[in-house]
C-alpha cells in the first residue's frame, strides 16, 4: 500500500492540472468571444459580379448590425481585368477594418485563412463574329457573284464583366476599296449601351464563268458552241459586268486545245480579215526608221496570223508570209 501511494498522488495532481488548464481555455475563449464584435467568415473561393472588391461581398460577416454594415461597405481593391484571381488575406482585412476604426480586437475570423476571389464574366468568342459577319455577307452581298468569304484571322475574344446580359449583334460593313477583302464590323450592345465591337476581315471568292477552248481552232474561225466550252470557276476578282459566252466572234490567231479564252485573242467577224488566194496584198516590212512596200499576189487563203504563200509582183519570188490585222502581210525572216 505504501509503495502505491506516491503514484495515486501523482495522478491526481496531474489530473487537476489538466482540469484546470481546460477551464482556463474555456474562460479564455469565452472572454474573446464576448468582446468580439463581428465574426467574420471566409470562403476558400467566391465569384463577385462587381468589378470593386468589398468586404461585404467575399466574407460572411455576423454581430452588431451598423458594426457589420460598416465592415461590409469597406472596399478591399478593384479587379480591372476580367478572370483576373485575387487573393484576400485575414491580415489584409485586418488593416482595411483599422483604417476604418474596427479594431482587431472587435474581429474573429472563422472558415479560411484567404479568399480567392474571381470577377463573373461573359464572354463571346472570336468564332461568334466571324459567323455573324458570313451571315450578314450572305443576306447582304456586295456583289452578287460572290461565292466564297474566308476570315482572314479570326478575331479576339470580347470579355463582358458582370453577370450575363441579353446582348444584342450589330454588324456593318465597311468599305475598303478592294475586291479581294473585305471588313464587318459587329457591335455588341445591351439595354441600348455599346459593350464592344470587334471587326471581321474576310476574303473574297467570285463565282465566275470562261470560255475554254475544245479542240484547235485556226485563226479567224468562228467561236461556237462545237468548238468552246463554258466553265464555271471561282476566281478571286469578281466577272466583268459586261461578260458573256464569246458565241460569234472569230479567232484572231490559232488557238491550241484546251486553253482559256481571253479577250485579246478574239475579235468581232465584221473586222476580222480573211485573205483569199490570187488576191493582190501590199508586202510590208518595218524596221526601225525604215518602212518598205511592194505588191505581191497571194497562193492560198489566210486569216489573221496564219502564214501564207504570196509572189512577188516585182521580183516574181515566191514568199512566206504572216497576214496582219490590217490586210496587209509580213515576210517571214
Amino acid at each position: 500500500m505504501n509503495r502505491r501511494t506516491p503514484i495515486t498522488c501523482a495522478f491526481v495532481a496531474c489530473s487537476l492540472f489538466l482540469v484546470l488548464c481546460s477551464s482556463t481555455n474555456s474562460e479564455q475563449r469565452t472572454t474573446n468571444s464576448e468582446h468580439s464584435a463581428l465574426e467574420i467568415y471566409l470562403p476558400r473561393e467566391i465569384t463577385i459580379t462587381d468589378d470593386y472588391l468589398r468586404l461585404g461581398q467575399v466574407a460572411i460577416i455576423r454581430g452588431d448590425e451598423s458594426l457589420a454594415a460598416k465592415a461590409g461597405s469597406i472596399l478591399l481593391g478593384r479587379i480591372s481585368v476580367p478572370g483576373q484571381k485575387v487573393i484576400v488575406e485575414r491580415s489584409t482585412i485586418l488593416c482595411r477594418l483599422a483604417c476604418n476604426d474596427i479594431p482587431a480586437q472587435k474581429v474573429t475570423f472563422t472558415g479560411a485563412q484567404a479568399t480567392a476571389v474571381t470577377l463573373q464574366r461573359q464572354v463571346i468568342k472570336g468564332e461568334k463574329f466571324v459567323e455573324l459577319a458570313k451571315s450578314f455577307l450572305e443576306n447582304n452581298p456586295p456583289i452578287r457573284s460572290i461565292g466564297l468569304w474566308e476570315p482572314v484571322r479570326i478575331p479576339a475574344d470580347l470579355i463582358l464583366a458582370g453577370p450575363d446580359k441579353d446582348v444584342k449583334f450589330t454588324p456593318l460593313l465597311i468599305e475598303t476599296g478592294q475586291t479581294s477583302q473585305t471588313k464587318v464590323r459587329v457591335t455588341v450592345l445591351a439595354d441600348g449601351k455599346e459593350l464592344g465591337t470587334r471587326e471581321v476581315t474576310l476574303c473574297l471568292k467570285y463565282n465566275c464563268r470562261r470560255a475554254v477552248t475544245l479542240t484547235q481552232i485556226p485563226a479567224g474561225a468562228v467561236i461556237t458552241p462545237d468548238n468552246v466550252k463554258i466553265e464555271k470557276v471561282v476566281s478571286d476578282s469578281p466577272e466583268p459586268a459586261n461578260w458573256c459566252p464569246p458565241y460569234g466572234l472569230v479567232a484572231r490567231r490559232r488557238l491550241p486545245a484546251n486553253i482559256v479564252i481571253g479577250p485579246d485573242m478574239l475579235d468581232s467577224a465584221k473586222t476580222a480579215v480573211r485573205i483569199g488566194r490570187n488576191q493582190s496584198v501590199v508586202i510590208r516590212v518595218e524596221m526601225p526608221g525604215l518602212v518598205v512596200t511592194a505588191m505581191g499576189k497571194t497562193m492560198q487563203d489566210g486569216h489573221v496570223g496564219e502564214h501564207i504563200k504570196v509572189r512577188n509582183s516585182d521580183s516574181q519570188r515566191m514568199i512566206l508570209c504572216r497576214v496582219n490585222e490590217d490586210g496587209t502581210v509580213e515576210p517571214i525572216l
